[in-house]
């Protein structure tokens, strides 16, 4: 065997030993049992499956990826090796469970549902291990053959296996929507027990794939002619696009139902929360873990001035007349804290707001203001907003109160990214010392920030108020600051789509997927990992984020 071919057996063992491990273990906590109740394509495949024989397929690309191997026959040995590796404790797995009960050892989830059907393949201990060795290690070949995959061959099948799984994924959601147009016919003809027919997922592959290589061959000439678009022109346009998609989020409510309008409502305040958090980490950089404090301090202001309860002032205020005294009240919270951490930076930073964030919470809670907020029975009989007379009372009503919630703190949030009181922000956010020698009055600036950010968290606890009808203390805990904190990283820093993409994806796609509600926080928790690890920027950074996290690799491209 020649230098070039040479097998990295410390390399791949590890990789497989990895891989393995992550199968295991997403096999002894339960996740492929209770996930492999969802098809994704039925009676093919399901979410299960693609959680227990992803990490073989991932180890088989990195294997060729960190090897550097281009040549066919070495690809495919290594991602043989790291596959076959992979599968070990998977077998013996299945060879003791069939032998011993593991759940009287205290291991429950380990069901014989887990060994008999799924990774036996129903084929008994001997067999079914040897179908699960050949399987990883055909699939540990299958992620390694990718990587030397031309780009027009390997973006394509990625595509379309992607849109394929996730419309598998989402099929609840597309029977919602296609139904009035397809009926039901159409609707069995591509849905079937919540997920994808196989006659479906072959249509969503070939058209997937069809439309990437569509896309691929005229984007460059598309790119080119929007180029050559005049400014007045491309200002027409931009118009247009803005009108296009005016229209879809007024139509959108429609076509989703009431459910998945609740959805999206949730969704809706978490972009609000977010656009006010991306300005003061992703603008001015100051880390700020108590978030949810001045969410609270919204949602309690708006209970106290409208409730029709016991709580409730008697002062005759309307949801919209105690709106600007909430987001006021907010504004004066976020002052108040900026006042005591002007010279905090860091880790002091965020564990100071982190406290606030907690003393806000245990007020609420405490008997000590029980009689003007409720304690630990909340304010209740808070009642609707109204517009024109009509409450918004169901989901699909209140939609339009957050859509125009988050169109306002959009607006706002871009001027300021734009106006000189943003270019201090990124300014103070890379160097606070550097900025103060050039003129930048840091105690404005940080104060400015934390007002606005807490002016739209009031605002989104208010609506959060009206849309519930009560509040209680245990509504406002630590963990949605770190949710509004995970979805601005996840989409990216300082980025507007990026706040809306990393509410999608951390608060759409959970609420849609509820029957799998247990395992939330470790998926939150492997996302994160991911992220910082293969895309720190996030899923749609600004420009100015990519390229500080990327300055090292252009600096050794133009090095080279």
């Amino acid at each position: 065997m020649s230098k070039s071919t040479r097998i990295n057996w410390r390399a791949l063992i590890k990789l497989g030993l990895v891989a393995g491990l992550i199968s295991l273990g997403v096999s002894v906590i339960g996740m492929v049992d209770t996930f492999n109740q969802r098809d994704l394509i039925n009676e093919i495949v399901s979410l299960g499956q693609v959680f227990l024989f992803a990490s073989a397929i991932g180890a088989g690309y990195l294997a060729v990826k960190q090897s550097g191997e281009t040549a066919a026959s070495p690809v495919l040995l290594n991602g043989a090796i790291v596959g076959a590796i992979a599968s070990v404790f998977l077998v013996v797995l299945v060879l003791i469970g069939s032998a011993v009960d593991l759940r009287e050892i205290g291991l429950v989830n380990i069901s014989p549902v887990l060994i008999e059907e799924i990774l036996s393949f129903g084929n008994g201990p001997v067999m079914g291990s040897l179908i699960l060795f050949l399987t990883s290690t055909g699939l540990g070949m299958l992620g390694a053959v990718s990587t030397i995959l031309p780009h027009r061959i390997r973006h394509p099948l990625m595509t379309g296996l992607m849109w394929t799984l996730g419309a598998g994924l989402m099929s609840e959601i597309l029977t919602a929507i296609l139904r009035p147009l397809l009926g039901n016919s159409g609707i069995s003809f591509m849905f079937k027990a919540k997920a994808l027919t196989p006659i479906a997922a072959v249509i969503v592959f070939v058209l997937s794939i069809g439309a990437t290589i569509l896309w691929e061959q005229k984007s460059e000439s598309i790119k080119a002619q929007v180029d050559k678009v005049k400014p007045k022109e491309a200002k027409k346009m931009n118009w247009l696009k803005i009108g296009a998609s005016l229209v879809i989020l007024v139509l959108l409510p429609h076509l989703l139902g009431t459910y998945l309008s609740e959805v999206v409502n949730n969704v809706g305040l978490y972009i609000l929360m977010g656009l006010g958090l991306n300005i003061v980490i992703g603008f001015a950089g100051l880390l700020d873990l108590g978030y949810v404090a001045f969410f609270a301090i919204g949602a309690y202001t708006m209970g106290i001035l409208t409730s029709q309860g016991p709580l409730g002032m008697d002062v005759g205020f309307s949801f919209w007349t105690a709106l600007p005294i909430a987001v006021a009240i907010s504004v004066t919270a976020g002052i108040i804290l900026g006042i005591p951490v002007l010279r905090m930076r860091g880790d002091y930073l965020a564990i100071v707001t982190l406290g606030f964030g907690e003393i806000i919470r245990i007020l609420a809670v405490s008997d000590v203001l029980k009689p003007f907020m409720g304690g630990a029975q909340g304010v209740l009989q808070i009642p609707k907003a109204q517009v024109a007379g009509i409450p918004l009372v169901s989901p699909q009503q209140l939609y339009y109160l957050i859509l125009g919630g988050v169109l306002i703190a959009l607006f706002v949030s871009t001027r300021l990214r734009d106006s000189r009181m943003g270019r201090q922000w990124m300014a103070m956010r890379e160097d606070e010392d550097v900025a103060e020698a050039m003129g930048i009055n840091l105690v404005k600036t940080k104060l400015m920030a934390f007002a606005t950010g807490a002016a739209f968290s009031g605002f989104s606890g208010a609506i959060f108020a009206v849309k519930l009808g009560s509040i209680f203390p245990h509504s406002f805990a630590l963990i949605i600051s770190i949710n509004v904190l995970s979805l601005i990283i996840v989409g990216g820093m300082g980025s507007f789509p990026g706040v809306a993409i990393g509410a999608l994806a951390l608060i759409g796609l959970p609420e849609l997927l509820r029957e799998f509600a247990e395992y939330r926080f470790l998926m939150y928790g492997v996302l994160l990992i991911v992220m910082m690890l293969s895309r720190p920027e996030g899923l749609l950074p600004s420009a100015v984020r990519k390229r500080e996290l990327h300055i090292d690799e252009s600096d050794a491209v133009a090095a080279d």
